[in-house]
């Protein structure tokens, strides 16, 4: 028993490092060789290559609002509420290998996207895409961690009656 839940601690570690490093170098790749005029068309119109700061939270939200106001919501509510996760997911020894999976991604985004915020004072988005009616906002490898970890959540969630957390 006390291995397996090593391993699975051991694996939450290795996710969340793993959604961490790939956020964190595709972002320093951008701000190093894209310029913040640049717009690259990788696949025509509808994969585009560009570089943003965004001092808000998802598309811009919160970017007007107050210095303080900003470093409560958008720094250390955050900090709070993923340590907070972390921990949760560590202490649950039953929990579900995909379940684990969904919380790892979501830490990692979260985490990938506070260093930004913590060491630069914005958030380096870089990636958009276009397919017509499906539009994207620009966002950046953290977003993707969230998002894929929020969409297994959900599939879970509809298709496992007895999960819990």
């Amino acid at each position: 028993m006390k291995n397996t839940t090593l391993l699975k601690r051991w694996g939450i570690v290795f996710l969340v490092f793993l959604n961490i490093g790939c956020d964190q170098i595709s972002k320093e790749i951008v701000r190093k060789r894209v310029n913040p005029s640049d717009y690259i068309q990788l696949i025509d119109d509808h994969f585009i290559l560009t570089n943003v700061e965004n001092t808000g939270a998802m598309l811009g939200f919160g970017d007007t609002l107050p210095p303080i106001l900003k470093i409560i919501l958008l720094q250390i509510l955050p900090v709070l509420v993923l340590m907070i996760l972390l921990v949760r997911v560590f202490r649950k020894t039953n929990m579900d290998q995909w379940l684990i999976v969904a919380f790892a991604f979501i830490i990692g985004g979260g985490i990938g996207n506070l260093i930004d915020r913590i060491a630069y004072g914005s958030v380096t988005d870089f990636l958009q895409i276009n397919l017509g009616v499906f539009r994207t906002g620009i966002f950046n490898m953290a977003d993707v961690s969230v998002t894929m970890g929020v969409l297994l959540l959900l599939f879970l969630s509809l298709t496992d009656k007895k999960m819990s957390f």
